[in-house]
């Protein structure tokens, strides 16, 4: 991307971001909540204090992780909406391979829970990824299906073989032993190892989709298949892997989760990430230079929203309202910049 279109980009984006002001303040007046102070409550809620941004960073991790592994399939011209089962996979595996080892371990035990957690969220695209190919079933059929059977395994798995004795209940298994956790960036809630984990994830995706034959060839087939088949370029193949490259990010995002914020399995342990990468994607219209700043920007409202009810007495579901003007206001603005294009293209 040229710096022309990097800044016109921006611009586009500034006038999202004002219009989804304007229709910010539309929504809050009819509840009661003063627009402007709900604005920033929200943002002083997330950014406040150093305990606050390590927790913003430790939802930025995860979330990060599966935007930017959504923008593998997405240059093959795929909707992987499977991205939250493969999050609850990942967490799942990750758990498997660390009960063993209950009484405690080391970095070695970590790195095979790390390694489990990317073959687990592979594991479970690739399933989506064969319905596809083979199947002829819209990834967005499968991988919403896919996401309700992972909700039923983690269920099963929580409240039968892997309970806490004594007990069943939504607060998880067997919190883990601390050895098992990552290690925390100073005093803050966030992981040293996940923040690093993301952008080494950023600068694989980078290097992979822009840098490589791979990524060439991947763009080809997703903008025209059949001529990939003729080119020899083995479509079917390439969309498997796009499938599973991304569903092993995701899969890292569910251990990040279990190793460094929850330090168990959870029922939520996904914590909506999967879905909230997919608007991610749409509102950076899938370019990477913006999926990092726009994670950020939803994990300081995520933070931020816990204190709506506290000081304003409006409900925290307001942010995720908010999120969703966001992406209203980006397609809005997306829908005049191609009506103004089509404009001055017949002119």
């Amino acid at each position: 991307m040229n710096r022309d279109s990097l800044l016109t980009q921006m611009g586009w984006l500034a006038l999202a971001l004002v219009l989804a002001l304007v229709l910010t303040v539309i929504v809050a007046l009819p509840a009661g909540a003063p627009p402007f102070k709900t604005i920033y409550v929200l943002f002083q809620g997330g950014l406040s204090s150093w305990s606050k941004v390590g927790r913003v960073l430790a939802g930025w991790v995860p979330l990060t992780l599966c935007s930017v592994g959504l923008l593998i399939p997405f240059t093959a011209r795929l909707w992987n909406i499977g991205v939250e089962g493969q999050v609850i996979m990942g967490a799942i595996f990750c758990t498997a391979a660390l009960r063993p080892f209950g009484d405690g371990g080391g970095a070695g035990v970590i790195l095979l829970a790390l390694a489990a957690s990317i073959l687990g969220g592979a594991f479970w695209a690739l399933l989506s990824g064969l319905l596809r190919v083979f199947g002829r079933v819209h990834e967005i059929f499968s991988g919403l299906g896919l996401n309700f059977v992972a909700m039923g395994v983690i269920l099963w798995l929580i409240f039968g073989p892997w309970k806490r004795p004594g007990v069943a209940s939504m607060s998880g298994t067997e919190p883990l032993d601390v050895s098992l956790w990552l290690p925390r960036l100073g005093t803050l809630s966030v992981s040293w190892v996940g923040l690093v984990l993301a952008l080494a994830a950023i600068l694989l995706v980078y290097i992979l989709l822009h840098r490589t034959k791979w990524g060439l060839k991947m763009r080809a087939v997703g903008e025209n298949p059949k001529a990939a088949t003729l080119f020899a370029l083995g479509p079917r193949r390439r969309l498997l892997q796009a499938f599973m490259l991304c569903g092993g990010l995701a899969g890292l995002a569910g251990a990040t989760q279990v190793l460094s914020v929850y330090h168990r399995l959870l029922p939520n342990i996904s914590s909506g990430y999967g879905y909230t990468a997919l608007l991610v994607g749409m509102m950076a219209s899938f370019r990477l230079p913006l999926v990092p700043f726009i994670c950020l920007f939803f994990a300081i409202l995520n933070v931020g929203s816990i204190q709506l009810p506290l000081q304003l007495n409006l409900d925290s579901s307001l942010s995720g309202v908010i999120q969703g003007i966001m992406v209203l206001s980006l397609f809005i603005v997306q829908g005049l910049r191609l009506w103004l294009k089509q404009r001055k293209e017949a002119d």
